[in-house]
């Protein structure tokens, strides 16, 4: 079964996605950091990742560089959830590949919308 990767490194926000692609009927796994969302990806192909940017260590743009040269990997849509709301981040995140981008507090709409957008939903 296909399923919807969280990666952030803040326990409540990944868990209160997850919580939310839930409710939208979408099966979900969480990794709280980079080093458990590396693992899953190298043994899965999700069916979309919702990504933080500002992680410790590996960060959500290195991990979404990975995504995009990851043969099994670059179909899979990326959605970008982060505090960070400049404009350049925006910019960056969709140039590196991402298909929607989301501001911090991410609401039930908005994950609907931007998987909507990413033609998962």
């Amino acid at each position: 079964m296909s399923f919807a990767l969280v990666i952030d490194d803040n326990r409540k926000t990944a868990d209160t996605l997850a919580e939310m692609l839930k409710m939208l009927d979408v099966p979900v796994r969480v990794a709280y950091g980079a080093s458990p969302a590396m693992t899953l990806l190298g043994n899965h192909t999700p069916r979309v990742v919702l990504l933080d940017i500002n992680m410790p260590g590996v960060d959500g743009f290195e991990i979404l560089a990975y995504l995009r040269r990851e043969p099994r990997l670059i179909p899979v849509p990326v959605v970008v959830i982060t505090s960070d709301d400049q404009p350049e981040t925006k910019e960056r995140a969709l140039k590196a590949g991402a298909q929607a981008f989301i501001i911090k507090p991410a609401t039930l709409d908005s994950i609907e919308a931007a998987l909507q957008e990413a033609g998962v939903l």
